[in-house]
């Protein structure tokens, strides 16, 4: 890892959209809305929706084929009908909701001062959906067939428009490796799994320190689109097999038990592995859950807030002060939130358990009035960004990210005006695309499933495209790395003689250049170290490497050495965990970090009561905590590990970059100049070098920092000698561990 907190922490910033848009209570003029029954009935539409839990619960089953197969003129009769109930029960609230959600959300991620808690946003966006969508498949008469077919009209081809321009903006502007990157998360966000990608990316603790992708945001698409086959697949099947009372009942224990289920899962994950907590869709079911109930209990609450007398008038005002209240805990998360806030976990009780609250509150049987939050959120420009909220989110993170990538970190200043840039190519999208495909083109699901598939097989392709364009521009990644000859000692990196004629390893095999054992380096959640040896492991003599992952990068440079002398390599790492006794706190989990204070109890229980071995390597990042919390900490360690009686030896931390080095140097075509860093912030004060605890406790230290930052003036290399120094922002590339394999030789063992 690269710093006390593991790089790996998930960033509330990591895209969350809003769903998908509503659209006004008008149809577009000169568009021919087609017949009810074969119209695509909108998951973030509130005018479609809205009206949906006033009318029955009970849904009689209809084939698509005998859908389709109405007259034109029983189709017009209803669809005039249909628009009228629409018009009287349409919600402005919905739409409302929406608009303030999304502003929430996008002045997060252009850092607005205040909206820390921003990111809020998409879990009402997830309850909304669950709450239209429930409405949607318990009171319409609707196949399966039909029901995918309006989802994929609905939702893919907005979604495609932005992947092709992401993918076209990415080749022209993003460096190769970026591309590459962008390529692969093209295919995954066209697949509609980009939340799953994003699961294994974030739970790689090897993988540190890249920047966000510009599709980071369509993991939440693809949790909704899981979403809505799941839900789909239950309740269009209950509508098969079950109708009147036994239905509703049996969706509503579905609800609950699905609903309570994920949100055991959610707290446990955001505990123990947060990147699966907040993108995997069982994590975040029970949001969609919350608006299911919601949907569920809104008609009898309209029912009876709408009754005549005190019993009505009461439950009113109830209604009245949840929707205020609602309202109140989304704005207090929105703005008392923070990166640090554990998500979702509990916290997202707040804005969810609020949101629903607001739906509740608004129910079509009962007009608004001025006291109602409802009456709030029905102005007309939050209705106007309500409209606008799911191209406007598809299209800003790109926006931002590219522009990021390109000019470096960029005031806030900056990033809202490059936000309310991205509105014009989101109405763009709106006009000529979303409108036009869900009131211009024929209704019949077979229409619906080609626009989706062609939705999906564009973007695929342009992911293709992309990524081999950027496999010809880096060169194969499957080449072996040829490793030089390192010196053994003096101020040169590698042996006199040898010299390299490209970058070792190449941009296209740098970042992922990792040292053997990657299952060595344990979970955040565990506090044990499994049996994890190399070389000659039947050897009763042993080194053990010992620390973080800036222990675990010197792998193979160990491994050389028990090889060379036929003993065996055991290696007891934990990423983000200081191997000096002190407490950290851990981003990733949103808490102190106890699994770390345990592993290191168990790895130091484990070496004292163990065979002793014959060199305990200690290595670490120097960045833990303060000077003296570092100090205090290592001598209590040491404590411990001089009581095993084994030779100990520390490797000085190695130089932090603190950016991406295979992108940069990417990015510069290559050249060894390019991508120095400042001298200043690579090296830390270490305890062990510079505070005489490595004379006090016998330990014999080799430090490589003059070696890879050699001279006095400011700035540090990030290749030498034709070698690629760094994997990412901070680890050493494998090719660097081996070409030092003599070095730590002759310096830690006295080898010659």
């Amino acid at each position: 890892m690269t710093t006390a907190v593991p790089p790996n922490a998930v960033p509330p910033n990591a895209g969350r959209p809003p769903g998908e848009p509503s659209r006004a209570e008008p149809k577009p003029r000169g568009a021919v809305r087609p017949a009810p029954e074969t119209v695509a009935p909108d998951s973030g539409d509130a005018a479609d929706a809205a009206a949906l839990p006033a009318v029955s619960l009970g849904l009689v089953h209809r084939p698509a084929a005998v859908v389709a197969s109405a007259s034109a003129t029983s189709a017009s009769v209803v669809a005039q009908g249909e628009e009228t109930r629409r018009r009287a029960a349409f919600r402005p609230d919905i739409e409302g909701l929406r608009g303030v959600a999304v502003l929430a959300v996008l002045a997060f991620h252009a850092a607005v001062p205040g909206f820390t808690g921003g990111y809020v946003g998409v879990d009402v966006f997830f309850v909304v959906s669950g709450f239209l969508i429930t409405g949607l498949l318990l009171a319409r008469p609707i196949g399966l067939r039909d029901f995918a077919a309006r989802r994929a009209r609905r939702i893919l081809p907005a979604a495609a428009v932005v992947l092709v321009a992401t993918a076209l903006a990415g080749g022209a502007l993003l460096d190769p490796l970026r591309g590459t990157d962008l390529a692969r998360d093209l295919i995954a966000a066209a697949g509609q799994f980009a939340n799953w990608r994003f699961v294994g990316q974030q739970t790689d603790y090897l993988a540190a320190g890249r920047d966000p992708s510009p599709l980071q945001h369509f993991w939440s698409l693809g949790v909704e689109n899981q979403f809505y086959l799941l839900w789909g697949v239950l309740l269009l099947g209950l509508a098969r097999f079950l109708t009147g009372r036994r239905r509703t009942v049996a969706t509503a224990l579905a609800t609950v038990a699905i609903g309570a289920g994920s949100l055991v899962l959610c707290v446990r994950w955001t505990a123990g592995s947060a990147p699966l907590g907040y993108f995997s869709t069982a994590s975040r079911l029970w949001e969609f859950a919350a608006g299911a109930c919601a949907a569920l209990l809104g008609p009898a609450l309209a029912r009876r807030s709408a009754r005549t007398g005190a019993t009505g008038r009461s439950l009113g005002r109830v209604l009245r002060l949840a929707g205020w209240a609602g309202a109140a805990a989304v704005v207090v998360a929105v703005f008392r939130y923070d990166r640090d806030t554990p998500f979702p976990g509990t916290a997202a009780l707040l804005p969810v358990l609020g949101t629903a609250a607001v739906l509740l509150a608004g129910p079509v049987h009962r007009a608004l009035g001025v006291a109602d939050v409802g009456r709030l959120l029905a102005a007309r420009p939050l209705r106007a960004v309500g409209r606008l909220s799911y191209a406007w989110y598809l299209w800003h993170w790109p926006v931002l990210t590219i522009a990021q990538a390109r000019y470096g970190t960029l005031p806030w200043s900056t990033l809202v005006a490059l936000t309310a840039t991205a509105a014009l190519p989101a109405w763009l999208t709106l006009r000529l695309v979303e409108q036009p495909l869900r009131y211009g083109s024929s209704p019949a699901p077979s229409r619906g499933l080609a626009v989706g598939a062609s939705a999906l097989v564009i973007p695929l392709i342009a992911g293709l495209t992309l990524g081999g364009g950027t496999v010809r521009a880096l060169g194969s990644a499957g080449a072996p790395v040829v490793v030089p000859a390192g010196a053994v000692d003096g101020p040169a990196l590698l042996a006199p003689g040898t010299r390299v004629l490209a970058l070792t390893p190449s941009l296209a095999r740098a970042r992922e250049d990792f040292p053997p054992g990657k299952g060595c380096e344990i979970p955040l959640g565990a506090d044990t170290s499994p049996r994890c040896l190399f070389g000659d492991q039947d050897s009763p003599d042993r080194i053990v490497l010992l620390g973080d992952s800036h222990a675990g990068q010197w792998i193979s440079a160990a491994l050389t050495l028990a090889e060379q002398r036929h003993w065996a390599l055991e290696v007891l790492v934990k990423p983000g965990c200081p191997l000096a006794t002190l407490t950290v706190r851990n981003n990733v989990l949103g808490r102190t970090f106890e699994e770390c204070d345990r592993w290191r109890e168990n790895t130091l229980t484990r070496l004292a009561t163990g065979h002793r071995p014959k060199l305990v390597l200690m290595a670490g990042l120097n960045r833990y905590g303060s000077q003296e919390e570092r100090a205090d900490g290592w001598a209590r360690t040491l404590d411990r590990l001089t009581a095993v009686g084994a030779p100990l030896a520390y490797l000085g931390d190695t130089p932090m970059p603190g950016k991406d080095i295979p992108t940069c140097l990417a990015a510069s075509d290559g050249r060894s100049d390019a991508c120095f860093f400042p001298r200043e912030s690579a090296f830390e004060r270490d305890p062990l070098i510079e505070g005489g605890l490595a004379e006090r406790y016998r330990v014999r230290v080799l430090d490589l920092g003059p070696l890879l930052c050699p001279g006095t003036g400011p700035d540090c290399p990030a290749v030498l000698e034709g070698v690629v120094l760094y994997r990412d922002t901070g680890h050493i590339t494998d090719t660097l561990a081996r070409v030092l394999a003599p070095r730590l030789d002759r310096g830690l063992l006295g080898a010659g």
